[in-house]
């Protein structure tokens, strides 16, 4: 078994309450939400960063790796976890908890799957892109993020921030602790990331498996934008460097949709420029 509904479904008035009161916006922490069985064989399968497949997100506003490519997913991962995540019951589940109706999957996991950072990893504070890349009508409403670390000391960073809706502050720090589990809005200012270069031993890593969930919509009934990167009020001078970056990011995210292409294609052409040199 994956997931307990009967434990989930006990809770769920209460969750819910919480999940939609909830600040700076709605926005839920589980502990042991898989079954344990589960979650450690999702750490044990976990590949490792050097294996084949990974995206690297390397640039001004993140330091991490991804991987989405659904054949190179461990097994137990891809139809275990992950289409747990995207049943139908659990849908059913998450359209209660967030009172957000009609949530559709993203069995592509574009831009999702799973997310791995090593030292020195960070993902500045910023709201996700609204719509999916390859479907415009997609509106993206709810994230799902699974954290897969255990031992895991809060001297490592790697928290999740989610700030206030005008970046004025943070309000919550959310340690990315062993079968740990984050439910949040997708709005356009659910501001969140993990800001600051972790600090954790070489060969500890963080671990995620992160899903999105979206709502078809009439085309024109909300707003296309790539994901935008936030400065916070301490980053001073490293603002410029923050926006150059974010607007770069929108140009990739509209030739994305253009020209049909993924973060797979566009990475494999990055690592064979890093080869070359």
């Amino acid at each position: 078994m994956i997931l307990d509904y009967s434990k989930r479904t006990k809770m769920l008035a209460i969750d819910t309450k919480n999940y939609q009161n909830a600040l700076p916006y709605p926005h839920i922490i589980l502990d042991d939400f898989l079954e344990t069985e589960a979650a450690e064989k999702a750490l044990n399968v976990f590949p490792k960063i050097k294996d084949e497949g990974w995206i690297h997100y390397v640039h001004v506003n993140e330091k991490k790796h991804g991987l989405n490519k659904l054949s190179l997913i461990p097994e137990f991962i891809k139809d275990g976890i992950i289409k747990e995540l995207n049943s139908v019951e659990f849908i059913k589940y998450l359209e209660r908890l967030t009172g957000i109706n009609n949530l559709l999957p993203d069995t592509t996991i574009e831009g999702g799957g799973i997310h791995q950072s090593e030292k020195g990893g960070y993902l500045n504070i910023h709201a996700d892109f609204t719509v999916h890349p390859h479907k415009k009508n997609w509106r993206r409403r709810v994230n799902v993020l699974v954290y897969l670390n255990k031992d895991w000391s809060t001297s490592y960073g790697g928290a999740l921030e989610l700030w206030q809706k005008d970046m004025s502050e943070c309000v919550v720090k959310i340690e990315p602790i062993f079968n740990r589990i984050v439910v949040f809005n997708t709005d356009e200012d659910s501001y969140h990331g993990f800001p600051e270069p972790m600090q954790c031993p070489d060969g500890i890593t963080r671990k995620s498996i992160a899903l999105y969930y979206f709502t078809e919509e009439e085309s024109g009934s909300f707003k296309r934008r790539a994901t935008n990167y936030r400065a916070r009020p301490s980053d001073g001078f490293k603002t410029v460097f923050i926006w150059i970056d974010k607007k770069m990011i929108a140009i990739y995210t509209k030739l994305k949709g253009v020209l049909g292409i993924n973060d797979d294609f566009v990475s494999k052409i990055l690592n064979t420029f890093r080869r070359k040199k």
